[in-house]
């Protein structure tokens, strides 16, 4: 069984750069971020990393024509860009360590995070970001789960959840999954 400090530490999400009382707020967050892992999709987590799988600073470029990975579950899209979703925590921000970067002046350095559970869905988390998190027009105000076709906006930014898990005929095929 990992230890507290094992399920809290994730380099990513540390608090240094943020004044109080914004800094209580992104840490009691990122607590309720991390435990909502479980145990199962914390060690399929720590065995891709371990096995240099999970790393997912990768986006499909649409409008080159790219088309979504084969072996892509979970993913998000915006009118020029697909962002495959790895298994485990998938941060949002400005920060280029992030998983799924995004440019703009209002947008958190670490806005919000994905957590895609290793058997069970994905859910939407607002790491105390300073402008909020929507989906589907309303103000995130605790960790959210996602369905297929949920708008996710930050600030400018307008995302669509997708999922090769969802209603059936929901979403795009995977040959042919272009951001619309």
């Amino acid at each position: 069984m990992p230890s507290r400090e094992e399920l809290m530490s994730d380099p990513r999400l540390n608090s240094v750069h943020l004044e109080f009382p914004r800094r209580e707020d992104f840490r009691r967050a990122r607590e309720e971020l991390l435990d909502g892992r479980g145990l199962h999709t914390l060690a399929v987590e720590k065995h891709e990393l371990a096995h240099g799988l999970g790393k997912s600073h990768t986006f499909v470029e649409a409008a080159a024509g790219g088309k979504l990975p084969a072996s892509a579950e979970h993913w998000l899209v915006d009118h020029e860009v697909i962002y495959p979703l790895k298994v485990g925590v998938n941060t949002i921000g400005r920060l280029p360590d992030n998983d799924v970067v995004i440019q703009g002046p209002y947008v958190s350095r670490r806005h919000c995070a994905i957590l895609v559970h290793a058997g069970d869905g994905c859910e939407l988390y607002d790491i105390a970001s300073k402008n909020g998190t929507f989906i589907n027009g309303l103000k995130l105000d605790g960790p959210t789960h996602l369905a297929v076709g949920d708008q996710i906006r930050m600030c400018d930014r307008q995302f669509v959840f997708m999922s090769k898990h969802g209603p059936q005929g929901a979403g795009p095929a995977h040959e042919s999954t272009k951001a619309e």
